[in-house]
């Protein structure tokens, strides 16, 4: 029986991962790059988009080979960053690949009814999934949430609200987080599937963002709605923990794609500053400039050099559940100083609907909400030591 290899800096740097992203980067600049302004206006992906991605394989990654996907959370984090670095978006990340939050609990419960219906079509991009766990009155405290689910025989009755749901308007099934035990706090909060369609299900709002345009977010709302007890994930009072446990691998991609977008954003800025002209020499040229750069590029290579150091150590088994709060929050400030500087350089142009900086700035905002607030990580790190 052959030993599985470690992750190393060896393993990410393999031949088969430069082709991983090589592969997204030509699809990107192919099928993503002619149409994201166009996208970002309709406020959402064409569904054409999802089949494409599936069928070169890109859907796959990150899932266990025996549900038909390939590699781990790297594979994921190179995605991601293929997709920014060659002209797409977080945005784009999130609209595209939101089954990375929404089919998890269903392969990790190992029902096998669920993952025919639901996790493999998605991954071959003929359903889109989400995740709803967000409430008017319960973001971050996931224990606080109120929408119940009342079990009638081989039944269940759900009334409640969500809100801020990544890919809510489009999802054709929607993985929801509830109470069927409201007196027993956190234990009692199980997830459940539950279908579009589904008589009092409805979406109430198709909300709207100061980034992530193209990405559809939106209010949902569970009227008497009735669902069978197979869309159960899991066993009942089981959903806090399996929130829990993919945290780790939803933080580490967002802080992979704040990175990639201060990446894009280095990149688009060298470019600018060499051709640009500020009283008859290259901006390039100019000390302040070369520094600002330099800087910029030392807060990213710090940041993402940690950054694949715990995600290394996290496939490889270890408990790394600070140096993740950390990851995530080293990231989301190096973006921001990355971006704004980026913007900063390209002056009035970097304030401009037309450039790719001002998207970046806009959209790079939700990183230090989504997944978890910078608040709620520094919170995770004060309490691994014990403070």
């Amino acid at each position: 029986m052959q030993t599985k290899i470690p992750e190393s800096l060896l393993t990410i740097r393999s031949q088969e991962r430069q082709m991983l992203y090589q592969m997204v980067a030509r699809f990107t600049k192919e099928y993503i790059v002619p149409n994201i302004e166009g996208w970002e206006d309709q406020g959402e992906v064409p569904r054409s988009l999802h089949k494409k991605a599936a069928e070169l394989g890109i859907l796959s990654v990150g899932f266990p080979q025996n549900v038909g996907g390939i590699g781990n959370i790297i594979d994921s984090m190179i995605v991601s960053e293929a997709i920014i670095q060659s002209g797409g978006s977080s945005g784009i990340c999130a609209a595209l690949l939101t089954l990375g939050i929404a089919i998890p609990h269903i392969i990790a419960s190992n029902d096998q009814y669920l993952i025919e219906k639901y996790a493999k079509p998605t991954m071959s991009g003929d359903l889109i999934g989400s995740l709803a766990i967000t409430e008017p009155n319960a973001g971050s405290d996931v224990a606080a949430i109120t929408t119940s689910a009342t079990r009638d025989g081989d039944r269940f009755l759900i009334n409640g609200a969500k809100t801020y749901i990544t890919s809510g308007y489009r999802a054709d099934f929607v993985v929801v987080a509830l109470k069927t035990s409201p007196t027993l706090g956190h234990k009692g909060i199980s997830l459940v599937v539950v279908e579009k369609g589904t008589e009092g299900f409805t979406v109430t709002r198709k909300l709207e963002k100061l980034g992530w345009h193209c990405s559809d977010t939106a209010e949902l709302s569970f009227s008497n709605v009735i669902v069978t007890s197979k869309n159960l994930i899991g066993e009942e009072g089981s959903g806090f923990s399996a929130i829990m446990a993919n945290f780790a691998t939803e933080r580490l991609s967002m802080a992979s794609q704040a990175l990639a977008s201060a990446k894009r954003c280095i990149d688009l800025t060298m470019t600018w500053v060499q051709n640009r002209k500020v009283f008859g020499t290259e901006l390039s040229k100019m000390q302040l400039t070369r520094q600002k750069l330099a800087e910029m590029q030392r807060q990213y290579t710090v940041a993402r050099t940690f950054l694949y150091d715990t995600a290394i150590r996290y496939v490889n088994g270890e408990k790394v559940i600070m140096e993740v709060a950390m990851a995530k929050n080293t990231a989301v400030y190096a973006m921001e100083a990355i971006i704004n500087q980026a913007l900063q350089l390209h002056g009035g142009m970097g304030y401009m609907r037309e450039n790719e900086i001002e998207r970046h700035y806009r959209d790079g905002r939700i990183m230090g909400i989504g997944g978890g607030t910078n608040e709620i990580m520094n919170e995770i790190i004060a309490k691994q030591l014990q403070i």
